[in-house]
């Protein structure tokens, strides 16, 4: 079991996979709760849950911690602070299908800041892999009717989930830049705290609003979720994964949000897969396994 969960390929599949249910919860209990009140209260389960894994490190590991606060702060603001509250704003606007066919783009946002950055060039086979497997995505959003995609008409949610997208990619090549030595738990909990902090008078100003949870059997199902799984496990295993393939190729694996969307559709709804899901899946793992063959 150790050496399986070593795998940095299955890290990224659990990671996505907790992150597509992450959209539909997101989606689905948005009159129950606030989009910036269910950014604050998924960090800070999760942070909860990383505290006890990373205060043990502190003592040691606190003089590279300060030496590192610049990188720290920035995956704070980006990975906690950021990506998942945009998207939330998002979903608040736009559709599922909107939602899903932008944060499809994240793979060739962080190949292009890679680049500009990193200097980190694919190979032809890697570039071909990127766009079959963006194909693959393309093809179950629009349920294998190019029309869908021509006809989409965006509005200001769709704005937010463009600026996900953009802060997932830099976060993503940013990773590249974490303090040498820090203990990944100790990391994880520093760069959470630093997010919340920055939710915090967001989360104060939505309640200001008069928004508030619609506490239920639902909704605290629905954080406890978004806690445990996208934020707590989600990041621990994407950040590995990073490490250890890149973020080009760390990327990519995001192109299976929409596979997921359809397993879980088929085993929760009852919705039966069509021929575009299935050719769909097929294009995406194609371009999957030209990206990441040696």
């Amino acid at each position: 079991m150790k050496k399986l969960f070593a795998n940095p390929y299955l890290l990224l599949i659990l990671t996505v996979l907790f992150w597509s249910g992450n959209m539909v919860v997101g989606r689905g209990i948005r009159g129950d709760i606030p989009p910036l009140t269910m950014a604050f209260w998924r960090w800070f389960v999760a942070l909860a849950l990383i505290l006890p894994l990373a205060l043990p490190h502190l003592k040691t590991q606190w003089p590279l911690l300060k030496k590192g606060w610049k990188p720290l702060l920035v995956l704070g603001l980006l990975g906690v602070g950021g990506y998942n509250t945009f998207a939330y704003i998002a979903l608040q606007n736009t559709s599922a299908t909107n939602a899903a066919l932008l944060n499809s783009f994240v793979p060739i946002a962080t190949i292009a800041i890679s680049w500009a950055f990193l200097g980190k060039h694919l190979r032809r086979i890697e570039g071909i892999g990127v766009v079959v497997s963006l194909c693959g995505a393309m093809t179950i959003i629009s349920r294998g009717d190019i029309a869908v995609l021509a006809h989409l008409n965006l509005n200001i949610g769709d704005v937010w989930m463009l600026v996900a997208v953009l802060d997932w990619a830099i976060y993503t090549v940013a990773l590249a830049w974490r303090p040498a030595g820090v203990h990944p738990m100790l990391m994880l909990g520093a760069t959470t705290a630093i997010g919340l902090a920055a939710l915090a008078p967001a989360y104060a100003w939505e309640l200001s609003q008069g928004r508030f949870i619609n506490i239920n059997l639902g909704s605290l199902s629905a954080l406890a979720y978004v806690g445990i799984f996208p934020s707590f496990l989600g990041y621990i295993f994407y950040n590995k994964g990073v490490a250890e393939v890149g973020p080009n190729k760390a990327s990519l694996f995001i192109h299976l949000m929409p596979v997921f969307g359809t397993l879980l559709s088929f085993l929760f709804l009852g919705e039966i897969p069509f021929w575009y899901h299935y050719l769909g899946i097929g294009l995406i793992f194609t371009g999957i396994w030209l990206t990441t063959k040696k």
